[in-house]
């Protein structure tokens, strides 16, 4: 039986309104996502537009994009919206994937105390920022999650040659967790981190933390959408799976994407080919 996770956003409706497919109230489908499309709010303004036109039932898993890959592998759901693209891609050249689109993207950014330690504010270069906080020993929380921020944030450390978990539990923190946990962890202990930006645009803990480095192309974050292979999980309802993947990519759901703003910032940008 397939985990059915209490991130249940969008409860079924009756109307099935510009569909060419009458699904039953009953047709539900489960969604293995990032964590910081579903924090962000973002599901709570798509899942109600979807099912009304198409009955549909959305429930989403909102964990780690590494976990939410490992759930897929075991067939714990029928698409992934994630933001991890080499991952992603593996996941499809394995097999488990039917294939892979982009949808949207925004970016990572660093923040961190005005205190500065490390003296990295209005810099443009995240291999600089991770070398001056390294250098410096000043303390950076990581979710340590084998998420996709974290899958980003240590490809980018190799590219300084510079291993940062040899100094874990010293200025190097490990969360173990998602990015609302880590930004806490990092607000409490003063600690510098990178988060992607629609979760700080949502974050409402921020207390004097700042955007210290943002606008580096290292620093883009692209999501991606990919259906179940219904020939390694018997289980996938391909017709509902496949429909909610082509409304995201549609012009529809491609607009709905762009018109979700908080606080008069728009979170993610939409690119689907």
């Amino acid at each position: 039986m397939r985990l059915l996770v209490k991130n249940t956003l969008v409860a079924a409706t009756l109307g099935i309104l510009g569909s060419s497919h009458a699904w039953s109230a009953e047709t539900s489908i489960i969604v293995q996502s990032t964590t910081s499309t579903a924090n962000s709010g973002l599901y709570d303004h798509l899942l109600p537009m979807f099912t009304q036109e198409t009955g549909i039932t959305v429930n989403v898993v909102a964990v780690g994009t590494g976990q939410a890959l490992k759930n897929a592998r075991n067939c714990d759901g029928d698409v992934l919206l994630v933001h991890a693209r080499s991952a992603e891609e593996r996941f499809v050249a394995e097999g488990y994937g039917v294939e892979r689109h982009d949808v949207m993207y925004n970016d990572f950014i660093f923040v961190g105390p005005p205190a500065d330690a490390a003296g990295i504010a209005g810099g443009k270069s995240a291999l600089d920022a991770l070398t001056r906080i390294s250098g410096s020993q000043s303390r950076f929380a990581s979710r340590g999650d084998n998420s996709g921020t974290h899958k980003k944030e240590m490809a980018l450390w190799k590219e300084t040659s510079i291993d940062p978990t040899l100094s874990s539990g010293k200025w190097y923190l490990e969360t173990g967790s998602g990015m609302g946990a880590t930004l806490n962890a990092a607000v409490g202990s003063g600690a510098y981190t990178m988060t992607d930006r629609a979760t700080w645009i949502s974050f409402r803990n921020k207390q004097d933390f700042e955007i210290q480095v943002e606008g580096d192309d290292a620093l883009f974050n692209q999501y991606g959408i990919i259906m179940v292979n219904p020939e390694k999980c018997g289980q996938v309802k391909r017709e509902a799976a496949q429909r909610f993947v082509e409304w995201i990519l549609s012009d529809t759901g491609q607009a709905a994407i762009a018109a979700y703003q908080l606080n008069g910032q728009q979170l993610f940008f939409p690119n689907a080919r």
